[in-house]
């Protein structure tokens, strides 16, 4: 199977899984607003949040380093599974150990319950959050589909019985995801004869390289966390519950954008572990490239021009005025998306220090814009630092691929769409930020008329690249000059 037709099959696969996931889960957004209050939704967000940071943290990065290997040494499952195992079931016990000198030191009484429900969520995450991983580096991905299908089916029927029936608030909505990752993780391990592959030898030689891997991806993983959820903590801690769970609400219309994002990174991830080392893949990555960034700015510029309706739908009660903070955050994605299909290829040649250093500067710029800009402009300051670093890590990793692949784009026309997509994000603000409610309304009218103009720019001057790049996924055999 050649790279485009191995992409769009897995591209197929993925678009499966994730619809049916997220469309569902995007569609419960209105139930949590009503069940639950700012506070409760603050609190289960950072509970989430945390989990992104330590699961890779702690088990070494067990999954991604299942994954990369996974492709490559396919005789050798047995023992990447033993392996990435034993990193997680470490990982687990640390925080175990962590979480009870915390309960037994420092943590009040009133807040114990917590830290005890976090430990318990952790080693469900953990277990799901590796097979979803090592499954994708098997290549099973009809297997990885049943298991983020069937969480996503135990997580809404956990959540009707739990929140509804017996009206358990956040207590219900953590058990909610503990029985979902766990359920469906066992699943994914049954589905793989996960007992018999145990049994396999453990290649003590793999298992260091796996091992060494995952370590040199850490400062990668951590600062990649530092961008996706830093701004939470320092909300929670400068502004309080209640600013934190609009806060995470906002993140959810973003999120809409990150499903296509995922469904692409997840299919290139195991494309250019494939193919970077043929000989015009940098043709491939580069005409891929300018396909992705298309995309991510038409649908960014798509959903601003319905962003208000669109939250009208999501958000009840006091969360509504979250979407005024959705702009920054969405044109977040974009670069976050560019970001991490150059990490992809960085990745595929064994590079994690490369990314490393991109995300780590983003990082540093995140904590300092975080911290400025909420005493300055509280909640938005959070959402323009995050905004920012995104764009700093996607520029760095852009140069530092160079040592790789040299991926070679219209810079001129990207710099202008960058900068209509941040202009379109502004537009779709201005009725949100203005003090004078009457005026605020009238001028949703004509920043509907200006969203929509940005939009089709956008179709107008990527037209060519999406045209090209779909004939070549689809196995055409034209070659196309380049007419940049």
């Amino acid at each position: 199977m050649n790279r485009g037709r191995y992409l769009l099959k897995n591209m197929s696969l993925f678009t499966i899984s994730n619809i049916a996931s997220k469309l569902l889960v995007f569609l419960l957004v209105p139930f949590y607003t009503n069940i639950l209050t700012e506070s409760d939704y603050g609190i289960a967000d950072v509970m989430q949040a945390t989990l992104l940071l330590l699961v890779p943290l702690l088990s070494m990065n067990a999954g991604e380093a299942a994954l990369r290997f996974g492709i490559e040494e396919s005789e050798k499952r047995g023992s990447i599974l033993k392996s990435g195992l034993r990193h997680v079931c470490r990982s687990v016990i640390v925080v175990y150990i962590i979480d009870a000198l915390l309960i037994l030191t420092v943590v009040p009484a009133a807040q114990k319950s917590f830290f005890i429900l976090f430990a318990l969520l952790y080693t469900c995450s953990a277990l799901y959050e590796f097979m979803l991983l090592y499954t994708q580096g098997c290549e099973k991905v009809n297997i990885m589909i049943t298991g983020s299908i069937s969480c996503t089916a135990v997580t809404i029927a956990a959540n009707l019985l739990l929140l509804i029936v017996f009206r358990l608030g956040l207590f219900g909505y953590i058990f909610s995801q503990m029985a979902a990752f766990l359920i469906s993780g066992l699943i994914m391990f049954g589905l793989i004869h996960g007992a018999e592959l145990l049994r396999a030898r453990e290649d003590m030689s793999l298992r260091q390289e796996m091992t060494s891997y995952g370590r040199g991806m850490l400062l990668y993983s951590t600062a990649s966390w530092v961008n996706n959820a830093l701004d939470r903590y320092f909300i929670l801690f400068m502004l309080g519950t209640a600013q934190n769970g609009l806060y995470g609400a906002a993140y959810k219309i973003p999120a809409i954008l990150m499903v296509f994002q995922r469904i692409f990174a997840q299919s290139f991830q195991m494309s250019a572990t494939k193919s970077y080392k043929e000989e015009d893949s940098s043709r491939f990555f580069g005409e891929l490239y300018e396909l992705y960034n298309a995309v991510m700015l038409t649908g960014c510029a798509a959903l601003l021009l319905i962003l208000r309706p669109l939250a009208a739908f999501m958000f009840r009660k006091g969360f509504f005025e979250a979407w005024v903070l959705v702009p920054p955050l969405l044109i977040s994605v974009i670069f976050g998306a560019l970001e991490g299909y150059l990490g992809s290829i960085c990745l595929a040649y064994k590079d994690g220090k490369s990314m490393g250093i991109a995300t780590g500067s983003g990082a540093l710029v995140n904590i300092i814009l975080n911290y400025a800009g909420i005493r300055l402009f509280g909640a938005m300051g959070a959402a323009y630092a995050t905004m920012i670093s995104y764009f700093t890590m996607f520029a760095l990793a852009y140069v530092l691929t160079g040592r790789h692949v040299k991926i070679e784009v219209n810079i001129k026309r990207d710099a202008f769409g960058y900068a209509l997509i941040v202009a379109a994000g502004f537009i779709t603000m201005i009725p949100g930020l203005s003090s004078d409610i009457s005026s605020g309304i009238a001028g949703m009218g004509w920043t509907y008329a200006a969203d929509a103009v940005i939009l089709l720019i956008f179709i107008i001057i990527y037209r060519d690249q999406v045209k090209l790049m779909a004939g070549r996924l689809k196995g055409r055999s034209q070659i196309a000059d380049d007419k940049r």
